[in-house]
């Protein structure tokens, strides 16, 4: 049959099984808009109020749901506006398809109005990037890139399109959706040397990252670790791919990780490494890291074995795999003595703060209690992002989500949507500093728009909370340009975005809050007040060994001395 390109696009994404797109129209995709329109009972289209907002959104429908996120823009400042969001999910391995489209084939290379080399702009920030001159190239183009964005290690691919081939017609044929086989890059003497070196250690430690996530590998880490008994440290990727509750969990690892994670691994002979990249934030000082470990390292991305840290052993595959070849290799042992002494380190170094003021960890503890630890929560960065990722015990995968490569600010609001629309069954809640929230808090009015019943909370301290800790511990106190401290309401710009908002100042408040925000069936955003010196604890500073971490009461005998 005959299509135009644009009616293709629709076909391609029914194909793909995609039910939600996410995204913001304009001249040069005004035809893909149009059939939009004809087929709004099979695909919904969530209208955000920026473009970033979109690509963030896709990418939390990804996170939370597994499948691929898509959004779509229009050319030049539409398709720019993409930019932070898929570098967002390119730098967390976040499988998204971005659509754009650009101006006519003859306008191309003149300059023309709202044109842009979109697919050159991201071309470092994707797994692949397409410009579609061609109509006949195009379902073909459509089927590669979310096949790409799927495969081994996930990742966003863009797909831009000129206007006149989405007005163009030829001949198109559906074909099913090509099943994703999981890669199979390593030998079994890797596997055997994997299994006999957790089989020789006496002191193993699991360090987890995001690849357990997107692998769907935590039932077979959970068989892995009951049969190695050993303590389980993750990254801020790899949050719920673990049980956070387990007695064997100790925690994150790294500059705000906590001191049995940190000291655990220093003093471990085998760091089983599953889905991880050694990120400068982890290791701290490289040369001084797990000193006294064989490094076994297990990755879906060959170019990440030995890129920050020299290994011992790697495998190269998908984790589930390899995991459940692994589950067959190794008997059951006990490390008792191993494991009792790192239970001591969690005993005697707890995670801690100020009881007697309304703090954000205070807040997030009643998150974690009145959600029962099963919300999916979405954060901004900075401190919040930290204490999220310290004080609410996940126990599933999927249900954290945030921006750890990059670190993007104003992400959590766009993410948080998306996670709603893709599991509308969930409590889903973003977490943002007031410095975030500012920067993408117009995405309350798509929250609005569609009544999706999200919970925005605002740790407002008025001031741009990690920076300022830097600032005190590092550069004299010298707080320059981190002071938030001025005349805007967020109750009143919540309300006037259309969300109902309540004001937290004290402790007593937050219970009653959060639960009239989960039974709200509106968005709801909580403005918490808190005071602009807390800071997050433990820490590691820059360049240190994770050894030399510290906590405030360290940092207050340092003073002292």
């Amino acid at each position: 049959m005959k299509l135009t390109g644009a009616e293709i696009v629709i076909e391609c994404l029914k194909e793909q099984g995609v039910d939600t797109v996410f995204g913001y129209p304009g001249g040069t995709i005004l035809n893909v808009y149009d059939e939009l329109y004809k087929h709004q009972d099979e695909i919904r289209h969530v209208l955000t109020s920026h473009e970033q907002g979109a690509a963030h959104a896709a990418d939390g429908y990804a996170r939370a749901t597994g499948k691929v996120g898509v959004c779509m823009a229009t050319s030049g400042p539409g398709a720019t506006n993409l930019v932070t969001g898929i570098a967002t999910a390119y730098m967390d391995s976040i499988p998204v398809v971005a659509i754009t489209a650009n101006v006519n084939l003859p306008a191309l290379g003149k300059d023309s109005f709202q044109e842009v080399d979109i697919a050159g702009v991201v071309m470092p920030i994707t797994k692949h990037s397409y410009i579609v001159k061609d109509v006949n190239q195009l379902a073909d183009t459509l089927r590669k890139a979310f096949l790409i964005a799927k495969s081994e290690r996930p990742g966003p691919v863009l797909v831009d399109i000129t206007k006149d081939v989405t007005a163009n017609t030829c001949e198109y044929k559906p074909v099913k959706k090509e099943e994703i086989c999981p890669p199979k890059t390593y030998s079994e003497a890797d596997i055997n040397r994997a299994a006999d070196l957790i089989c020789e250690a006496k002191k193993p430690f699991f360090y987890v990252g995001g690849g357990i996530i997107l692998s769907e590998a935590s039932a077979e880490l959970r068989e892995l670790v009951d049969r190695v008994h050993a303590p389980v440290c993750d990254t801020l990727m790899g949050k719920g791919g673990f049980d956070g509750r387990d007695p064997l969990y100790t925690g994150m690892i790294g500059m705000h990780g906590t001191k049995a994670s940190n000291l655990g691994v220093q003093e471990c002979d085998l760091l089983i490494s599953l889905g991880v990249r050694f990120s400068d934030r982890v290791v701290g000082n490289a040369q001084k890291f797990a000193p006294n470990a064989k490094i076994l390292h297990i990755d879906v991305d060959a170019a990440e074995i030995d890129k920050n840290i020299k290994t011992t052993a790697s495998v190269v595959g998908d984790l589930k795999d390899i995991l459940q070849k692994l589950n067959t290799l190794i008997p059951k042992k006990r490390h008792e003595e191993w494991v009792a002494h790192v239970m001591d380190l969690k005993e005697r170094y707890p995670l801690n703060y100020p009881k007697e003021t309304l703090t954000c960890p205070y807040i997030i503890e009643e998150l974690d209690r009145v959600t029962n630890g099963e919300a999916v929560i979405t954060t901004d960065v900075g401190q919040h992002q930290m204490w999220a990722s310290q004080y609410y015990r996940y126990s599933e995968p999927r249900t954290f989500l945030s921006s750890g490569g990059l670190g993007t600010m104003g992400y959590g609001l766009g993410a948080c949507i998306g996670a709603k629309v893709g599991r509308p069954e969930k409590i889903c809640v973003n977490i943002a500093g007031d410095g975030c929230f500012r920067m993408n808090m117009n995405e309350l009015a798509t929250a609005s728009r569609y009544n999706i019943p999200i919970i925005q909370v605002i740790i407002n301290n008025h001031v741009l909370g990690m920076v300022r800790q830097w600032q005190t511990l590092f550069y004299d106190k010298r707080y320059s340009q981190t002071v938030l401290n001025d005349r805007v309401d967020f109750v009143k710009v919540a309300e006037g975005l259309g969300c109902k908002a309540i004001r937290i100042t004290k402790k007593e408040e937050v219970a009653p809050a959060l639960e009239e925000a989960v039974k709200a069936g509106v968005p709801v955003v909580l403005d918490c007040i808190i005071a602009e010196d807390d800071k997050v604890f433990p820490m590691v500073s820059p360049g240190s060994s994770i050894s030399e971490v510290f906590d405030a009461e360290d940092l207050q005998k340092n003073t002292q001395n």
